[in-house]
């Protein structure tokens, strides 16, 4: 219940007699309680008891259980915050032994309408070691712990001792819980266990540690076809994002706050004892949810009208209408000057004086980075219109937009900003603004006016090369020759930002929906996100491990240090899904095979690699060429990362495997269209 106060005026409601209505839970002739616990329709215990199969519930020895969803046992229900909190079992080193291995547990609520619930729960690793949680294969979230030998029975003090906590990004249909190397926490020989948890039930202790069963908070949801046949009068909607740029709308129905019952009923709603005898007075509800009647402190009846009273009526109106529409123009004028100071602001805190002042001290800098105003990208993207969203990720949402001259653009909108990051961030934007390379995005700008800094670059119209590889598309077959082409672009553009600019550039998550293709179909790298620069000779010590899993350099993961040689295992990943055009994670493969880099490795070892090779280029080209670029990708997937080759290397290696596949009287055009890192390159050199 919200902590702020109502105030609700019952002047029509009067009563006969003094009798109190109870509160309806269930349908006519239903149980509305199951032990201790209470079912409130559109649940019901009980054939015709419940809304549909799926909110059925089997009361055994007093026990209430969701029979739709696996028999899990449900703790409670609570209709104002649509939610059910059921017992979900867990993976634990008490269950399974986990030391030193991996493990992957899959939960799945598709084609039900529960979801698991982004407010009330969080990630949780009990124990020593690593955990991450997926959907479809795309990392979520996850945290690491360190072990020390001190007791940790506090569940408020889950910051990393023994014991780590994340929230989820949103509402999950579906997940997977990674476990790596996790072993049992402190002294007691507590079990060690990754979990996603309802989050109140965790910091009261609800279960007990070593127990086989976790709590969690299910979002259940309702069409509004479903509430709208329930009778109910008073409906609410809600969006829940699913990821991805997917929202679904769920309805409920609501008692007001001085009502109890369930409002999915026909007349479930029913005024509480307190305000249906509170005829002289005014119902109050404070923050602790008691609701009492406070009496009016006088008399309300009607006096006799005069025309003093309408004059003196009237007067007041036209006072109160002048008054109001001086109001409201003193208003709008404030505001006008609050969101001019309000830009000012934001474009200092974000780093324009700091652009500003690397633009005087160096005139080759001055119109290399365009600022664009805030109105220019609201016009732009028509105020950020949802069918404008091109994409959403962890970073941000990326909108298409088109300028007042024409021009059609990518808006990258953040989601927050770390002001400890500024200066780098604008060092970043200033390079990154004159890297002119015909296969790396263009970065036209920037906007600084708003709360967030938005990025704005050229606008690539055909899709990912992950859509290409996994999709069909007739109109563009990925034969040899053309996946050769790409992978030669896509090299020859981390070997330009590692080695050619001033400043070694790391993209640091390289996969195939990042590697776009345009109006020519030719590869583009983009999403630079979360790119570093460094210095030479130095890598990158991260606190917090980035990426995409599949595509995830191990030697990163395990020590959070990022080089040039994680981009190339990257790269290497993305060789493979064009030669294989299998994804990086499938479901369909088991164990360890459900890497592609893993399942590619071992068939390298097994010799059976061209059993794995995508059949639409088996015949495009010889054995040779094909074991050529397979033994390419396993040098790039080295387990250790100072064995792998240079990006440099890898593009040199991989033209001259195109030019030997290209048949002798194409060869002409190729080498007219050569573009090898540092050659031939319509770049400007930093």
């Amino acid at each position: 219940m919200n902590s702020t106060q109502f105030y609700l005026l019952f002047t029509t409601l009067s009563l006969t007699s003094a009798t109190t209505s109870f509160a309806i839970y269930a349908r006519p002739g239903c149980d509305d309680t199951c032990g201790n616990v209470q079912i409130p329709y559109p649940f019901g215990i009980g054939s015709g008891c419940y809304f549909n199969p799926w909110y059925a519930v089997d009361c055994n020895s007093s026990t209430p259980y969701l029979s739709s969803i696996n028999n899990l046992q449900i703790l409670t229900l609570n209709l104002e915050n649509q939610t059910v909190t059921v017992n979900v079992s867990m993976t634990s080193d008490c269950q399974t032994p986990v030391r030193n291995s991996s493990q992957i547990l899959t939960v799945d609520l598709g084609r039900t309408p529960f979801l698991f619930s982004q407010e009330h729960n969080k990630f949780t690793v009990e124990g020593c070691g690593n955990a991450v949680i997926l959907e479809q294969d795309n990392l979520l979230t996850g945290c690491s712990t360190i072990c020390q030998n001190i007791n940790t029975t506090n569940r408020n003090n889950c910051y990393g001792i023994n014991c780590c906590q994340t929230t989820i990004p949103y509402y999950l249909e579906t997940y997977s819980v990674n476990i790596s190397g996790l072993e049992s926490r402190g002294p007691d020989g507590a079990c060690g266990s990754a979990f996603l948890v309802d989050e109140r039930s965790y910091s009261v202790g609800r279960f007990l540690v070593g127990n086989t069963f976790v709590p969690i908070s299910l979002k259940w949801t309702l069409t509004e076809q479903e509430v709208r046949g329930t009778g109910c009068s008073n409906v609410g909607r809600q969006q829940l994002d699913l990821g991805n740029g997917t929202t679904i709308e769920s309805y409920k129905c609501s008692c007001s706050p001085v009502e109890r019952g369930s409002a999915y009923l026909v007349d479930g709603c029913e005024v509480v004892r307190e305000c249906a005898n509170c005829t002289n007075g005014e119902c109050q509800v404070n923050g602790s949810g008691n609701i009492t009647c406070i009496p009016y402190p006088f008399s309300q009846a009607r006096s006799k009208s005069s025309t003093l009273g309408v004059v003196l009526g009237v007067s007041i109106s036209v006072g109160v209408l002048i008054l109001t529409a001086t109001i409201f123009a003193l208003y709008k004028v404030i505001e006008k000057t609050k969101d001019k100071r309000r830009r000012e602001r934001f474009f200092k805190r974000n780093g324009g004086i700091l652009l500003k002042q690397q633009e005087s001290a160096d005139e080759s800098l001055v119109d290399k980075t365009t600022l664009f105003t805030a109105k220019e990208l609201e016009k732009a993207t028509d105020y950020y219109n949802e069918n404008r969203i091109l994409g959403k990720g962890g970073q941000g949402t990326v909108y298409k937009g088109m300028l007042t001259d024409g021009r059609i653009v990518a808006v990258k909108k953040s989601k927050i900003v770390d002001e400890s990051q500024l200066e780098q961030f604008i060092n970043e934007v200033v390079i990154l603004s004159q890297v002119n390379h015909r296969n790396v995005v263009k970065l036209l700008g920037c906007c600084l006016e708003t709360e967030v800094p938005l990025l704005v670059s050229e606008f690539i119209p055909n899709g990912t090369l992950f859509e290409h590889i996994h999709g069909n598309n007739d109109e563009f077959p990925l034969t040899l020759n053309t996946r050769l082409r790409i992978a030669t672009e896509i090299a020859g553009a981390l070997a330009y930002l590692h080695s050619a600019t001033s400043i070694p550039i790391y993209h640091r998550d390289i996969k195939s929906t990042n590697i776009l293709l345009d109006d020519k179909n030719r590869a583009k790298v983009a999403d630079f996100g979360t790119s570093r620069f460094v210095s030479i000779e130095q890598t990158h010590l991260t606190t917090l491990v980035k990426g995409t899993f599949g595509y995830l350099d191990p030697e990163y993961f395990q020590s959070s240090q990022f080089t040039e040689k994680s981009d190339v295992y990257s790269f290497g990943v993305v060789l493979v899904e064009l030669l294989t055009g299998e994804r990086p994670i499938s479901l369909t493969r088991l164990g360890e095979h459900r890497s592609l880099a893993t399942h590619f490795m071992l068939a390298m070892e097994e010799g059976q690699v061209m059993s794995i090779i995508d059949l639409r280029i088996v015949n495009d080209g010889s054995r040779g060429e094909l074991m050529a670029v397979a033994n390419l990708a396993k040098q790039c997937l080295n387990l250790t990362g100072k064995n792998r080759p240079t990006m440099k290397e890898v593009a040199s290696e991989l033209e001259s495997i195109r030019m030997a596949h290209v048949p002798a009287t194409g060869r002409t055009d190729v080498t007219n269209s050569k573009y090898n890192a540092g050659q031939q390159e319509e770049l400007i050199m930093l």
